[in-house]
């Protein structure tokens, strides 16, 4: 966006659920605000049934929310053709709702919760809307996007961004033509999903980055996914990286003495920790998962009062490792073994449910990616076995 601030750019951002990228979505946000833009982010999962989506579907959303936004920020709009196509649709639907021009956002998203709600009525609509698909990416861009971005320049602003978040999210069914629903979406319908008149940031699975089609996938949107990995807490030597881990002591000091600076907080690790050793421990076993790490922290809060003490801890590990255990099977555990003790091994597609399943971490360096397993993994006799033969036969 930076680069072409005059032409409309789309962006694709990835990575594992619960690493971060609302957070770092956010920042973006800022960051262009600050710049100048105005910027709708949304979370797309609060609009969809993320079991089943359609092109439609993400448009519709997006139309909804960019006419609410500037809405609220007393930029009125008149879409004409799209009030027309969205009264007609709830006259199809013979669902009674007022579609004018004076409430085209609250039409559109109570026409979005009911769908979201009925797979009988999300069907109905897809068979109004998809035929005219076209149609409705170019009423989008002429009635909505474009007369947004010229009347915000006119107030001074650099343009519109949109940014999707958490379609990363939808479920990994396989549609009809035994596609799954990110393969469709994103790559045999993503030169729509392109066509949009503004920038645009779009979540997408991270099973994408490792599907055959990942090819394709970049050349429709004219980039390839930006990952964001975990934060790394060990290297690839298995050494500690004092650097990630500091971050992590501080996401998790920064939560328990707010109104802290960085440097008091350490001060008072004893208030919250029985030991910094404790609160290191609790960071590693996260894996640099910024939701993981959460979680344990507050498996540990509810089992005892701070500050937290290294049996508590222990405990908390323990059920974290026996509820993954009962999820894995033999096969599973070979492809896991496989991952990390051969980096290097590129496009293997079945590396994503275990990636979904958070049973393995991927870790980006100067090397490139590599693959560690969940730490919380490394606490099994499982592993502990698995490791003690591969050094041997090393």
């Amino acid at each position: 966006m930076l680069l072409s601030p005059d032409e409309a750019t789309t962006q694709l951002f990835t990575g594992n659920i619960g690493c971060g990228k609302s957070t770092e979505l956010l920042r973006l946000k800022a960051q262009l605000e600050q710049q100048g833009f105005h910027v709708v982010y949304f979370e797309s999962d609060r609009d969809l049934e993320m079991a089943d989506v359609d092109i439609s579907d993400i448009l519709l959303m997006i139309a909804h929310q960019v006419v609410e936004s500037l809405e609220n920020d007393g930029v009125k709009l008149k879409p004409s053709a799209l009030v027309n196509l969205f009264r007609n649709l709830a006259e199809t639907l013979q669902t009674p709702m007022e579609i004018a021009d004076v409430s085209f956002s609250v039409g559109i998203a109570a026409l979005t919760a009911r769908a979201k709600e009925s797979p009988e009525m999300r069907s109905r609509m897809r068979q109004y809307l998809e035929p005219r698909t076209k149609t409705i990416i170019d009423a989008i861009n002429e009635e909505l996007l474009e007369v947004a971005i010229a009347t915000l320049r006119s107030q001074g602003k650099k343009g519109l961004v949109v940014i999707v978040d958490n379609l990363d999210r939808i479920d990994p069914v396989e549609r009809a033509n035994g596609r799954t629903q990110s393969e469709y979406l994103f790559i045999d319908r993503g030169e729509q999903l392109k066509r949009l008149n503004c920038h645009v940031v779009y979540t997408v699975p991270l099973t994408l980055v490792f599907s055959d089609d990942l090819p394709r996938l970049s050349n429709r949107f004219g980039v390839s996914p930006k990952v964001l990995p975990m934060v790394p807490v060990t290297q690839r030597d298995s050494t500690t990286f004092e650097p990630g881990l500091a971050l992590l002591r501080q996401m998790v000091l920064a939560r328990a003495f707010p109104n802290k600076n960085y440097n008091e907080r350490v001060d008072f690790i004893g208030d919250a920790f029985e030991s910094i050793d404790v609160l290191n421990r609790l960071c590693q076993l996260s894996g640099g998962h910024m939701r993981n790490l959460m979680r344990l922290l507050y498996g540990c809060l509810q089992k005892g009062d701070p500050p937290i003490k290294s049996t508590i801890l222990e405990a908390v590990i323990r059920d974290e490792r026996d509820s993954l255990m009962a999820l894995i099977d033999e096969g599973e555990w070979q492809l896991m073994f496989k991952a990390i003790s051969k980096p290097d091994t590129q496009g293997n597609e079945a590396y994503s449910l275990l990636l979904r399943s958070l049973f393995l971490y991927e870790y980006r360096d100067n090397g490139g990616r590599w693959f560690d397993l969940n730490p919380v993994l490394k606490e099994t006799n499982h592993f502990k076995h698995w490791l003690a033969n591969y050094k041997a036969n090393s």
